[in-house]
């Protein structure tokens, strides 16, 4: 397995596509059911491989991703090549910015001397989708790109 497992909630909100999924391969209902008592083994594999095609798809398709933590909000924009980052920092520990008085806070103070802003690029060094994962496992979530875009238009005038 390439990525990891969806949840059982996922398999229930991607029910049809499972259900395609099983099709293409001439399993019907009555044999899945079956194939999850006779062959669980078998029954197991279906499901991670459904799994990574998924997880396929949806990092393949993703452009931006945020990370916020107590202190520090990192936002990326994947290209196919590399990603660019933008980390916001503050050293004040009285602040959380996974609060939305932190969040406030954050707003009102970016670009004063309470705020570390730093910008970057890098390629990746493995596998695109991977890397995106990787980020995505350490606590990262997809985003529409809102802000990134946001404060990199600040930050460019």
């Amino acid at each position: 397995m390439k990525y990891k497992r969806l949840t059982k909630e996922q398999f229930e909100s991607l029910h049809q596509e499972f259900a395609n999924f099983l099709a293409t391969q001439s399993i019907d209902k009555k044999e899945w059911d079956a194939l999850k008592e006779e062959q669980s083994t078998v029954a197991e594999q279906e499901l991670d491989v459904f799994s990574d095609l998924i997880w396929e798809g949806v990092l393949t398709n993703a452009r931006y991703l945020e990370h916020f933590s107590k202190n520090h909000v990192f936002l990326f924009f994947c290209e196919e090549k590399s990603i660019h980052s933008i980390v916001l920092k503050t050293n004040d520990t009285s602040v959380d910015f996974l609060a939305k008085e932190g969040l406030q806070w954050l707003s009102d103070h970016l670009f004063t001397d309470a705020i570390e802003i730093h910008i970057g690029k890098k390629e990746y060094t493995m596998d695109r989708n991977q890397e995106l994962f990787n980020y995505i496992l350490e606590g990262a979530i997809l985003s529409d790109g809102q802000l990134f875009s946001q404060i990199q238009t600040i930050l460019q005038s």
